[in-house]
Protein backbone atom coordinates (compact mmCIF):
# COMPACT_ATOMS: atom_id res chain seq x y z
CA UNK A 1 0.00 0.00 0.00
CA UNK A 2 2.94 2.06 0.67
CA UNK A 3 4.37 2.13 -2.86
CA UNK A 4 0.80 2.66 -4.18
CA UNK A 5 0.33 6.11 -1.53
CA UNK A 6 3.77 6.94 -3.45
CA UNK A 7 2.64 6.77 -6.52
CA UNK A 8 -1.07 8.86 -5.88
CA UNK A 9 1.48 11.56 -4.49
CA UNK A 10 3.67 11.60 -7.41
CA UNK A 11 1.23 10.94 -10.52
CA UNK A 12 0.73 13.91 -12.21
CA UNK A 13 -2.92 12.98 -13.49
CA UNK A 14 -4.01 14.45 -10.08
CA UNK A 15 -2.22 17.62 -11.11
CA UNK A 16 -3.47 21.01 -12.49
CA UNK A 17 -6.05 21.11 -14.74
CA UNK A 18 -4.94 21.79 -18.16
CA UNK A 19 -5.32 25.48 -18.58
CA UNK A 20 -8.00 26.60 -21.07
CA UNK A 21 -6.91 27.05 -24.35
CA UNK A 22 -8.14 31.50 -24.23
CA UNK A 23 -8.66 31.62 -20.34
CA UNK A 24 -10.28 35.12 -19.80
CA UNK A 25 -8.31 37.22 -17.12
CA UNK A 26 -9.65 37.22 -13.96
CA UNK A 27 -7.95 38.00 -10.59
CA UNK A 28 -6.03 35.69 -8.55
CA UNK A 29 -8.08 32.53 -6.90
CA UNK A 30 -6.24 30.49 -3.99
CA UNK A 31 -4.79 27.85 -5.17
CA UNK A 32 -4.19 27.01 -8.56
CA UNK A 33 -4.63 23.39 -7.91
CA UNK A 34 -7.73 21.43 -8.65
CA UNK A 35 -6.70 18.00 -7.32
CA UNK A 36 -8.86 14.67 -7.89
CA UNK A 37 -10.13 13.40 -4.62
CA UNK A 38 -10.10 9.21 -5.11
CA UNK A 39 -12.09 7.00 -3.21
CA UNK A 40 -11.96 3.75 -3.09
CA UNK A 41 -12.66 -0.11 -1.76
CA UNK A 42 -9.61 -2.61 -1.65
CA UNK A 43 -11.06 -5.86 -3.29
CA UNK A 44 -11.98 -8.18 -0.67
CA UNK A 45 -11.73 -5.27 2.08
CA UNK A 46 -15.55 -4.35 2.52
CA UNK A 47 -14.12 -0.98 3.41
CA UNK A 48 -13.61 2.17 1.44
CA UNK A 49 -10.38 3.87 1.93
CA UNK A 50 -9.15 7.55 0.64
CA UNK A 51 -6.29 8.17 -1.35
CA UNK A 52 -3.89 10.81 -0.09
CA UNK A 53 -4.20 14.46 -1.59
CA UNK A 54 -1.14 15.82 -2.94
CA UNK A 55 0.52 18.01 -0.80
CA UNK A 56 -0.03 22.15 -1.52
CA UNK A 57 -0.16 25.45 0.39
CA UNK A 58 -3.49 24.67 1.73
CA UNK A 59 -3.58 20.77 1.76
CA UNK A 60 -4.97 20.04 5.17
CA UNK A 61 -6.54 23.25 5.55
CA UNK A 62 -9.85 21.63 4.27
CA UNK A 63 -10.66 24.77 2.59
CA UNK A 64 -12.16 23.38 -1.71
CA UNK A 65 -9.83 23.47 -3.94
CA UNK A 66 -10.38 25.62 -7.20
CA UNK A 67 -9.61 25.88 -10.55
CA UNK A 68 -6.71 27.45 -11.66
CA UNK A 69 -7.39 31.09 -12.61
CA UNK A 70 -5.16 33.46 -14.32
CA UNK A 71 -3.99 36.92 -13.16
CA UNK A 72 -5.69 40.14 -14.52
CA UNK A 73 -9.14 41.84 -14.28
CA UNK A 74 -12.37 40.08 -13.20
CA UNK A 75 -14.16 39.32 -16.73
CA UNK A 76 -17.73 38.90 -14.50
CA UNK A 77 -16.88 42.77 -13.36
CA UNK A 78 -20.10 44.75 -13.59
CA UNK A 79 -21.02 45.73 -16.85
CA UNK A 80 -24.59 46.38 -18.56
CA UNK A 81 -25.50 43.36 -20.12
CA UNK A 82 -24.87 39.96 -17.99
CA UNK A 83 -25.29 38.09 -21.12
CA UNK A 84 -22.59 39.74 -22.57
CA UNK A 85 -20.40 39.14 -19.49
CA UNK A 86 -21.57 35.72 -19.96
CA UNK A 87 -20.53 35.11 -23.63
CA UNK A 88 -16.88 36.14 -22.88
CA UNK A 89 -16.50 34.07 -19.82
CA UNK A 90 -17.61 31.03 -21.91
CA UNK A 91 -15.27 31.98 -24.33
CA UNK A 92 -12.64 31.06 -22.54
CA UNK A 93 -14.66 28.69 -19.85
CA UNK A 94 -16.86 26.33 -22.44
CA UNK A 95 -19.36 23.91 -21.21
CA UNK A 96 -18.94 20.17 -20.39
CA UNK A 97 -22.40 19.17 -21.13
CA UNK A 98 -22.75 15.41 -19.10
CA UNK A 99 -25.80 14.08 -21.64
CA UNK A 100 -26.77 14.29 -24.89
CA UNK A 101 -29.31 12.20 -26.41
CA UNK A 102 -28.08 12.87 -29.85
CA UNK A 103 -27.21 9.27 -31.23
CA UNK A 104 -30.49 7.90 -30.55
CA UNK A 105 -32.36 10.60 -32.25
CA UNK A 106 -29.91 10.73 -35.03
CA UNK A 107 -31.18 7.09 -35.88
CA UNK A 108 -34.65 8.15 -36.76
CA UNK A 109 -33.19 11.06 -39.48
CA UNK A 110 -32.57 9.31 -42.72
CA UNK A 111 -29.76 12.52 -43.83
CA UNK A 112 -28.09 15.06 -41.62
CA UNK A 113 -25.26 17.18 -41.84
CA UNK A 114 -24.32 18.76 -38.36
CA UNK A 115 -21.62 21.28 -39.75
CA UNK A 116 -24.48 23.03 -41.62
CA UNK A 117 -27.19 22.62 -38.77
CA UNK A 118 -30.11 20.47 -38.17
CA UNK A 119 -33.02 21.43 -37.67
CA UNK A 120 -34.55 18.16 -36.59
CA UNK A 121 -32.73 17.79 -33.36
CA UNK A 122 -31.90 20.50 -30.52
CA UNK A 123 -28.08 19.57 -31.08
CA UNK A 124 -25.53 20.82 -34.04
CA UNK A 125 -22.30 22.26 -34.34
CA UNK A 126 -23.73 26.10 -35.44
CA UNK A 127 -25.51 26.06 -31.77
CA UNK A 128 -22.41 24.06 -29.90
CA UNK A 129 -20.43 26.74 -30.63
CA UNK A 130 -23.28 29.53 -30.31
CA UNK A 131 -23.60 27.73 -26.50
CA UNK A 132 -19.80 27.44 -26.19
CA UNK A 133 -19.77 24.15 -25.48
CA UNK A 134 -15.93 22.24 -26.12
CA UNK A 135 -17.55 18.81 -24.29
CA UNK A 136 -20.59 16.36 -24.93
CA UNK A 137 -21.26 13.30 -23.27
CA UNK A 138 -23.17 11.08 -25.83
CA UNK A 139 -25.86 8.64 -24.12
CA UNK A 140 -26.03 5.03 -25.31
CA UNK A 141 -29.19 4.93 -23.14
CA UNK A 142 -31.73 2.47 -24.90
CA UNK A 143 -35.65 2.63 -25.29
CA UNK A 144 -37.46 0.70 -22.00
CA UNK A 145 -37.90 -2.76 -23.26
CA UNK A 146 -34.57 -3.45 -25.11
CA UNK A 147 -32.77 -5.80 -22.63
CA UNK A 148 -30.52 -8.86 -23.30
CA UNK A 149 -28.82 -9.82 -26.39
CA UNK A 150 -30.43 -6.88 -27.83
CA UNK A 151 -29.61 -4.35 -25.33
CA UNK A 152 -26.10 -5.24 -26.59
CA UNK A 153 -26.37 -5.01 -30.06
CA UNK A 154 -27.96 -1.71 -29.91
CA UNK A 155 -25.14 -0.42 -28.18
CA UNK A 156 -22.77 -1.79 -30.30
CA UNK A 157 -24.65 0.11 -33.17
CA UNK A 158 -24.68 3.46 -31.40
CA UNK A 159 -21.14 2.69 -30.48
CA UNK A 160 -20.54 2.53 -34.45
CA UNK A 161 -22.70 5.43 -35.13
CA UNK A 162 -20.85 7.72 -32.78
CA UNK A 163 -17.80 6.87 -35.07
CA UNK A 164 -19.52 7.36 -38.18
CA UNK A 165 -21.00 10.94 -37.37
CA UNK A 166 -17.73 12.14 -35.67
CA UNK A 167 -15.46 10.58 -38.69
CA UNK A 168 -18.02 12.64 -41.04
CA UNK A 169 -17.38 15.76 -39.20
CA UNK A 170 -13.79 15.95 -37.52
CA UNK A 171 -13.42 19.77 -38.18
CA UNK A 172 -16.11 20.13 -35.35
CA UNK A 173 -16.31 16.69 -33.47
CA UNK A 174 -13.53 14.50 -31.69
CA UNK A 175 -14.02 11.65 -29.60
CA UNK A 176 -12.33 11.51 -26.87
CA UNK A 177 -11.56 8.54 -24.30
CA UNK A 178 -10.20 10.21 -21.58
CA UNK A 179 -9.31 14.20 -19.34
CA UNK A 180 -6.21 14.47 -21.68
CA UNK A 181 -8.06 13.88 -25.25
CA UNK A 182 -10.98 16.39 -24.15
CA UNK A 183 -8.34 18.78 -23.22
CA UNK A 184 -6.57 17.62 -26.80
CA UNK A 185 -9.83 18.23 -28.54
CA UNK A 186 -10.63 21.51 -26.85
CA UNK A 187 -7.13 23.02 -27.45
CA UNK A 188 -7.53 22.35 -31.58
CA UNK A 189 -11.26 23.85 -31.72
CA UNK A 190 -12.76 20.75 -31.71
CA UNK A 191 -16.16 19.62 -29.54
CA UNK A 192 -14.55 16.84 -27.59
CA UNK A 193 -17.08 14.19 -27.29
CA UNK A 194 -17.13 11.46 -24.69
CA UNK A 195 -19.24 8.11 -24.94
CA UNK A 196 -21.61 7.26 -22.52
CA UNK A 197 -23.42 6.81 -20.47
CA UNK A 198 -24.43 3.61 -21.05
CA UNK A 199 -26.93 1.37 -19.97
CA UNK A 200 -26.20 -1.70 -17.53
CA UNK A 201 -28.35 -3.95 -19.60
CA UNK A 202 -25.82 -3.02 -22.81
CA UNK A 203 -23.26 -5.95 -20.42
CA UNK A 204 -25.35 -8.68 -20.61
CA UNK A 205 -24.13 -9.86 -17.20
CA UNK A 206 -20.73 -10.25 -18.76
CA UNK A 207 -17.71 -8.34 -17.91
CA UNK A 208 -15.90 -9.43 -21.18
CA UNK A 209 -18.46 -7.33 -22.91
CA UNK A 210 -17.52 -4.74 -20.25
CA UNK A 211 -14.00 -4.76 -21.60
CA UNK A 212 -14.86 -4.67 -24.85
CA UNK A 213 -17.15 -1.59 -24.72
CA UNK A 214 -14.29 0.08 -22.93
CA UNK A 215 -12.18 -0.81 -25.60
CA UNK A 216 -14.26 0.91 -28.33
CA UNK A 217 -14.63 4.10 -26.02
CA UNK A 218 -17.18 3.77 -23.28
CA UNK A 219 -16.28 5.49 -20.72
CA UNK A 220 -19.57 6.32 -17.96
CA UNK A 221 -22.01 3.62 -17.37
CA UNK A 222 -25.53 3.57 -15.69
CA UNK A 223 -25.82 1.13 -12.58
CA UNK A 224 -29.53 0.80 -13.45
CA UNK A 225 -31.73 -1.59 -15.19
CA UNK A 226 -29.70 -5.08 -14.07
CA UNK A 227 -29.81 -8.00 -11.79
CA UNK A 228 -26.99 -7.08 -9.95
CA UNK A 229 -28.03 -3.19 -9.51
CA UNK A 230 -31.63 -2.94 -8.50
CA UNK A 231 -33.81 -1.77 -5.60
CA UNK A 232 -31.51 -3.43 -2.78
CA UNK A 233 -28.80 -2.92 -4.12
CA UNK A 234 -25.53 -3.77 -5.54
CA UNK A 235 -25.23 -7.52 -5.58
CA UNK A 236 -21.98 -9.27 -4.93
CA UNK A 237 -21.71 -9.63 -8.54
CA UNK A 238 -22.39 -5.94 -8.91
CA UNK A 239 -19.98 -4.97 -7.02
CA UNK A 240 -17.17 -7.23 -8.83
CA UNK A 241 -18.82 -4.77 -11.83
CA UNK A 242 -17.92 -1.69 -10.20
CA UNK A 243 -14.42 -2.99 -9.23
CA UNK A 244 -13.92 -3.66 -13.03
CA UNK A 245 -14.99 -0.38 -13.98
CA UNK A 246 -12.52 1.37 -11.80
CA UNK A 247 -9.67 -0.85 -13.25
CA UNK A 248 -10.55 -0.10 -16.59
CA UNK A 249 -11.58 3.64 -15.75
CA UNK A 250 -15.17 3.46 -16.53
CA UNK A 251 -17.48 6.28 -14.45
CA UNK A 252 -20.33 5.20 -12.95
CA UNK A 253 -23.47 6.89 -13.30
CA UNK A 254 -25.70 6.94 -10.90
CA UNK A 255 -28.77 8.72 -11.90
CA UNK A 256 -32.18 7.01 -11.68
CA UNK A 257 -30.40 4.14 -9.05
CA UNK A 258 -31.75 3.17 -5.93
CA UNK A 259 -30.92 4.68 -2.59
CA UNK A 260 -29.08 1.50 -1.64
CA UNK A 261 -27.32 1.70 -4.80
CA UNK A 262 -26.25 5.00 -4.84
CA UNK A 263 -25.14 4.50 -0.68
CA UNK A 264 -22.89 1.47 -1.85
CA UNK A 265 -21.29 2.53 -4.90
CA UNK A 266 -20.41 5.83 -3.36
CA UNK A 267 -18.67 4.54 -0.52
CA UNK A 268 -17.43 1.33 -2.82
CA UNK A 269 -16.03 3.17 -5.91
CA UNK A 270 -12.39 4.04 -5.90
CA UNK A 271 -12.88 6.77 -8.86
CA UNK A 272 -15.14 9.85 -8.22
CA UNK A 273 -19.06 8.59 -8.92
CA UNK A 274 -21.53 10.75 -10.83
CA UNK A 275 -25.09 11.88 -11.48
CA UNK A 276 -25.58 12.64 -15.05
CA UNK A 277 -29.09 14.14 -14.76
CA UNK A 278 -29.93 14.77 -11.29
CA UNK A 279 -30.83 17.79 -9.50
CA UNK A 280 -32.58 18.51 -6.44
CA UNK A 281 -35.65 16.91 -4.43
CA UNK A 282 -36.09 19.43 -2.05
CA UNK A 283 -36.44 21.94 -4.91
CA UNK A 284 -38.94 19.47 -7.27
CA UNK A 285 -39.51 15.93 -6.46
CA UNK A 286 -38.93 13.37 -9.26
CA UNK A 287 -37.41 9.47 -8.61
CA UNK A 288 -34.17 10.72 -10.37
CA UNK A 289 -33.55 14.16 -8.36
CA UNK A 290 -31.35 13.64 -4.94
CA UNK A 291 -31.91 14.44 -1.28
CA UNK A 292 -30.55 16.52 0.61
CA UNK A 293 -29.09 13.51 2.74
CA UNK A 294 -27.08 12.14 -0.55
CA UNK A 295 -26.18 15.64 -1.83
CA UNK A 296 -23.85 16.02 1.31
CA UNK A 297 -22.96 12.30 1.11
CA UNK A 298 -21.95 13.38 -2.82
CA UNK A 299 -19.83 16.18 -1.31
CA UNK A 300 -17.84 13.80 1.07
CA UNK A 301 -17.28 11.33 -2.00
CA UNK A 302 -16.12 14.41 -4.04
CA UNK A 303 -18.38 13.16 -6.89
CA UNK A 304 -20.51 15.28 -9.45
CA UNK A 305 -24.01 16.15 -9.62
CA UNK A 306 -24.62 17.42 -13.31
CA UNK A 307 -28.02 19.02 -12.99
CA UNK A 308 -30.62 18.71 -16.23
CA UNK A 309 -32.12 21.45 -17.82
CA UNK A 310 -35.31 20.11 -18.25
CA UNK A 311 -38.79 21.55 -16.91
CA UNK A 312 -39.30 17.99 -15.38
CA UNK A 313 -37.13 17.78 -13.21
CA UNK A 314 -36.05 21.25 -12.83
CA UNK A 315 -38.63 23.84 -14.03
CA UNK A 316 -39.84 25.83 -16.90
CA UNK A 317 -37.84 28.76 -15.80
CA UNK A 318 -33.64 29.76 -16.19
CA UNK A 319 -34.37 30.58 -12.50
CA UNK A 320 -35.51 27.74 -11.67
CA UNK A 321 -32.40 25.92 -12.72
CA UNK A 322 -30.51 28.45 -11.30
CA UNK A 323 -32.21 27.20 -7.73
CA UNK A 324 -31.00 23.93 -8.14
CA UNK A 325 -27.60 24.83 -8.92
CA UNK A 326 -27.29 27.02 -5.81
CA UNK A 327 -28.84 24.50 -3.70
CA UNK A 328 -26.29 21.88 -4.69
CA UNK A 329 -23.67 23.89 -4.31
CA UNK A 330 -24.58 24.67 -1.03
CA UNK A 331 -25.07 20.88 0.47
CA UNK A 332 -22.57 19.25 -1.53
CA UNK A 333 -19.67 21.72 -2.66
CA UNK A 334 -18.99 24.01 -6.12
CA UNK A 335 -16.51 21.11 -6.52
CA UNK A 336 -19.82 18.80 -7.43
CA UNK A 337 -22.10 20.43 -9.29
CA UNK A 338 -21.80 20.70 -13.63
CA UNK A 339 -24.05 20.84 -16.12
CA UNK A 340 -26.35 18.29 -17.81
CA UNK A 341 -28.03 19.45 -21.36
CA UNK A 342 -30.34 16.45 -22.21
CA UNK A 343 -31.03 17.71 -25.54
CA UNK A 344 -32.50 15.73 -27.91
CA UNK A 345 -33.43 13.10 -24.62
CA UNK A 346 -37.17 13.75 -26.03
CA UNK A 347 -37.59 15.88 -22.82
CA UNK A 348 -39.14 19.35 -22.61
CA UNK A 349 -36.90 22.26 -21.50
CA UNK A 350 -37.21 25.66 -19.13
CA UNK A 351 -37.60 28.79 -21.38
CA UNK A 352 -34.66 30.48 -23.06
CA UNK A 353 -32.34 27.04 -22.61
CA UNK A 354 -34.27 25.71 -25.80
CA UNK A 355 -31.15 23.90 -27.61
CA UNK A 356 -27.60 23.57 -27.01
CA UNK A 357 -26.67 27.31 -28.15
CA UNK A 358 -28.59 28.66 -24.98
CA UNK A 359 -25.84 28.05 -21.96
CA UNK A 360 -24.81 31.63 -21.94
CA UNK A 361 -28.09 32.61 -20.80
CA UNK A 362 -27.86 30.05 -17.76
CA UNK A 363 -24.39 31.88 -17.07
CA UNK A 364 -26.04 35.45 -17.26
CA UNK A 365 -28.70 34.01 -14.45
CA UNK A 366 -25.91 33.03 -12.16
CA UNK A 367 -23.64 35.79 -12.84
CA UNK A 368 -26.56 38.02 -11.21
CA UNK A 369 -26.50 35.71 -8.40
CA UNK A 370 -22.83 36.74 -7.47
CA UNK A 371 -21.58 33.05 -8.69
CA UNK A 372 -17.76 33.95 -8.81
CA UNK A 373 -15.86 33.11 -11.79
CA UNK A 374 -14.10 30.03 -9.46
CA UNK A 375 -17.25 28.76 -9.06
CA UNK A 376 -18.42 28.95 -12.86
CA UNK A 377 -15.11 27.83 -13.78
CA UNK A 378 -15.67 24.91 -11.88
CA UNK A 379 -19.04 24.68 -12.65
CA UNK A 380 -18.49 24.71 -16.92
CA UNK A 381 -15.28 22.79 -17.19
CA UNK A 382 -13.26 22.01 -14.35
CA UNK A 383 -15.39 19.54 -12.23
CA UNK A 384 -15.73 17.05 -15.22
CA UNK A 385 -11.93 17.56 -15.84
CA UNK A 386 -11.16 16.38 -12.34
CA UNK A 387 -13.57 13.38 -12.41
CA UNK A 388 -11.93 12.65 -15.69
CA UNK A 389 -8.86 13.12 -14.23
CA UNK A 390 -9.97 10.71 -11.28
CA UNK A 391 -11.05 7.77 -13.65
CA UNK A 392 -7.71 7.82 -15.43
CA UNK A 393 -5.61 7.42 -12.51
CA UNK A 394 -7.41 5.34 -10.44
CA UNK A 395 -7.51 2.83 -13.53
CA UNK A 396 -3.54 3.20 -13.40
CA UNK A 397 -3.40 2.48 -9.85
CA UNK A 398 -6.19 -0.67 -10.31
CA UNK A 399 -4.33 -2.01 -12.89
CA UNK A 400 -0.84 -2.04 -11.06
CA UNK A 401 -2.80 -3.97 -8.29
CA UNK A 402 -5.34 -6.84 -10.24
CA UNK A 403 -5.52 -8.57 -13.51
CA UNK A 404 -9.16 -8.19 -15.30
CA UNK A 405 -11.46 -10.12 -13.90
CA UNK A 406 -12.78 -13.60 -14.30
CA UNK A 407 -15.77 -13.37 -12.45
CA UNK A 408 -19.13 -14.31 -13.36
CA UNK A 409 -22.59 -13.97 -12.46
CA UNK A 410 -23.06 -17.56 -11.92
CA UNK A 411 -20.16 -17.61 -9.82
CA UNK A 412 -21.16 -14.80 -7.22
CA UNK A 413 -25.27 -13.96 -7.17
CA UNK A 414 -26.12 -17.92 -7.97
Amino acid sequence: MADLQDELRTTAEVGELDPPAAWPDTEPSAPATLLGVVTGLDAGSGAPDRAPVAEGPDAGSGAPDRAPVAEGPDPLADGPDPLARARTFLAGTPVADGYSGLPWALRHLPWFDLELGESAVDTDLPRLREGHVGALFWSLHLPRGIAGDRAVGATLEQLDLVKTVTDAHPEGLRLARGAGEVADARNCGRVAVVLGPAGAAALGDSLGILRALHALGLRVLTLTGASWAGETGLTRFGEEVLREMNRLGVLADLSGASDATIVRALAASKAPALFTRSAARALRPHPSNLSDAVLAELGVAKGLCMVPLTAEQTGPSVRDVADHLDHVRALAGADCVGLSGTYDSGTAHPQDLADASCYPHLIAELITRGWSASDLALLTWGNVQRVLRGADFTARAAQHRRPPSSARIADLDG
